[in-house]
């Protein structure tokens, strides 16, 4: 008599690594401070000097960040894309990989129209006197994202993508197996990658520790080295500020 064989019992003959990892991270960047039409009010008047509420403060805004991300990509001699519809960006960051050498910098800065959350000026009429007056609200709206795709020397492959328009919220992706096989490689530590993890490696236990000690302090350093890098759009003042 024979014993039907579980899938966990021919894993387990067949399994050559088991690691425990962060996989690919989609992580929120934005202003914490200008997520409401009240904060919103706030910095236009703080800021910007306005006595009355005008979203004009925004397009002038948007204006001056896409010519400094312009003028950074002449200068930084990185190519400036505009994203074809149905482009599969990861392929498309793939083939740039493929041709580099160096171990850090951008491969292209990607643009491409995308649904976002933003402020809106809106005109509104009092009830009681009939007088106009303007009022923020929250709506969306469809305005070009900035896609900065790049190789960290300690991270790999990441993108850091920024919305042209006030508030100008981003997002951060990475991928927990590309920063252990970075640090793999730095230590020496002979390894066979896959696709998206490990196959083999000389030292299972030196890679897992590595994979645990990825925390949010590691990936938060991640973001602002390169902050520190690529135009803002807010100004120096506004980032003195802590408008950041």
């Amino acid at each position: 008599m024979s014993l039907p064989t579980s899938a966990a019992d021919v894993l387990r003959d067949h399994v050559t690594l088991e690691l425990q990892c962060l996989d690919r991270l989609y992580l929120n960047v934005y202003q914490p401070e200008l997520q409401t039409e009240r904060k919103v009010y706030g910095y236009l008047r703080k800021q910007h000097g306005a006595g009355a509420v005008s979203s004009r403060h925004f397009q002038s805004m948007t204006q001056a960040f896409v010519q400094r991300i312009e003028a950074f990509a002449k200068a930084s001699n990185v190519p400036l894309l505009t994203f074809a519809k149905h482009t599969r960006k990861e392929e498309l960051a793939a083939e740039y990989r493929a041709q580099g050498t160096g171990a850090e910098g951008l491969l292209f800065i990607g643009k491409a129209q995308e649904k976002v959350t933003t402020f809106r000026t809106q005109g509104r009429r009092c009830p009681e006197t009939g007088a106009s007056y303007p009022w923020l609200v929250k709506t969306t709206a469809l305005v070009n994202q900035y896609y900065f795709y790049g190789l960290d020397d300690d991270f790999g492959p990441f993108f850091l993508k920024f919305s042209s328009y006030f508030p100008y919220g981003g997002r951060l992706c990475l991928n927990g197996h590309e920063y252990v096989k970075r640090q793999l490689a730095k230590e020496g530590i002979a390894f066979e990658a896959l696709d998206n993890g490990l196959y083999r490696c000389a030292d299972p236990r030196r890679a897992q520790a590595i994979a645990d000690g990825l925390d949010a302090a590691k990936i938060d350093a991640l973001l602002r080295k390169w902050l520190a890098r690529l135009p803002q759009p807010y100004s120096a003042a506004d980032q003195q500020a802590g408008y950041r």
